[in-house]
Order: structure tokens, then sequence, then C-alpha cells
């Protein structure tokens, strides 16, 4: 039977502090990766009308979220009516602040709830998914996005917590206007994998991503529609338990033609 040492106690310890040490590190990089996404609409006051979270991924012009965060009428191939608010997101500026960018919906996956966006503007920093075979029960993870909207403002907030579970599940069946062949075969196919965590999530923290706590990389997309029936809860009763879609749907939606 292995006997704890001094040495081996001591070690323990800073390695428990190198790891959170690592912590702060990862926050600064998700901080310019993860974004508000709502619409635009010139007339409305606000003009940005906040929906939730995503995350930059790919050539940095591309976002991830889920397709519950979108409004109504905006999966990708369907025309925009004149006057209706744009899909948009608030991206940070070089010298401080935020700065409105519009996007477009390039592909949806309605099965597993999530949205692929195409960005205006110049390349923003992109997060990078973690190899096939990293993710653990038990395992330290974040998740980052915007949880209270901009009620103070838009910043980022990333609560900590563990892997609890790995488990399946199957989403609420898609609307009719949402469904296609694909999806239609995929519902067949029954429940898929998804991620337990034991850290809380809250609306607006919807289509944020799920990182490994020590490096950063993207291993779920939280979803708040898994939380409590087909809507997200209020933000004065969360439930404590939150789960994710593994990234590698997220890797299935870019590789798709």
């Amino acid at each position: 039977m292995a006997r704890w040492t001094r040495r081996s106690f001591t070690a323990a310890l800073l390695a428990a502090a190198v790891a959170r040490a690592d912590v702060p590190a990862v926050v600064d990089r998700l901080r310019g990766s993860v974004l508000p996404v709502g619409t635009f609409n010139a007339l409305d006051s606000p003009r940005f009308g906040f929906r939730g979270s995503g995350f930059v991924v790919d050539d940095g012009r591309a976002l991830v979220t889920n397709l519950h965060v979108l409004p109504e009428g905006a999966p990708a191939g369907t025309p925009q009516a004149a006057g209706s608010p744009q899909l948009a997101v608030l991206a940070p500026r070089t010298e401080g602040g935020r700065e409105l960018r519009l996007a477009t919906v390039e592909r949806v996956d309605p099965v597993h709830d999530l949205a692929l966006l195409r960005l205006d503007g110049a390349p923003l920093p992109a997060l990078e998914p973690a190899p096939a075979g990293t993710v653990r029960e038990g395992m330290d993870v974040l998740l980052a996005g915007y949880p209270i909207g901009g009620v103070l403002g838009y910043s980022m907030v990333t609560h900590r917590g563990m892997l609890s579970s790995i488990t399946s599940i199957a989403l609420p069946s898609p609307t009719a206007h949402q469904l296609s062949e694909r999806a239609v075969k995929q519902l067949r196919e029954g429940p898929f994998q998804v991620y337990q965590l034991d850290a809380t999530a809250y609306p607006g923290n919807s289509g944020g991503p799920l990182v490994d706590a020590r490096d950063g990389r993207v291993i779920g997309v939280v979803n708040m529609v898994l939380v409590r029936s087909t809507r997200e809860s209020a933000l004065t009763n969360p439930t404590g338990i939150t789960y994710a879609i593994p990234v590698r749907f997220v890797r299935e939606l870019l590789e798709r033609q």
C-alpha cells in the first residue's frame, strides 16, 4: 500500500498550486474568443438584443453557439425578412471596449442544438478543440459565457466545476421547420452522449464553451435546453446541474460540406 511522505505531500500541493495558477491564464485566453450573441436592429433600444453566448473557432471568423440561441427564422438558407433584426455579436476591440459585428448562419445541427455562424470583419482569436479521447469523468472544467447578459455590462463570466458524468440523453425534437432528412435520420438513431457537470449555468450561458481547465481546449458546448424541459430556467432558480454537447459534434458541423 502506497504511503504519503512529507515529500510526496509537498509535491502534490505544488502540483495543485500550479494547476490553480494556470486557470487565470486560461481565462485570459478565453476572453477574446467568447462573445455575446444576439440581434441588431437600428430602431431598437438597445440596438443589440442579447440572446446567448458563443465562441470563435476555425479560421477566426466562424462562431459556434446553440441553435436555440438564434431567433426563429434564422436557420441557414432562410432569407432574412426586410427590416427584421440581424444576427450579431459583440467582439472585443484592440483598444478596449466592444464593437458590433454582423453574422450570418452558415450551418445548423438541429439534432445536437448547434449552429455555426460566419462573422463579418477581421479574424478573432479562435479556441482549439481538445484531442479525441482526452475527456474523462472527474476532470476539472471551466465554462465561460454571459449568464446575465448586459445587466452589468458585457463582461465574460467563468465558472469552474468537474465533469461529473458522461451520459446518454435525447434533446427535444426540433420544430417542423428545422427538420431535414439528416435530422430525421439522427432522431431515429436515438440518444447520444452528453457531459453532465457539477457547475451551475444560468440563462445566457447557452452556447458558451466548456473547456479543459488545464489548457483551455474546448471539450463541449454548454446547453441550457437540457436543464429544464425545453426552456432555460429562471436566473433565480438554477438547478445546480449543467449539461454540455461534446465537441465532436462541433467538429462534424465544421467538416460538413
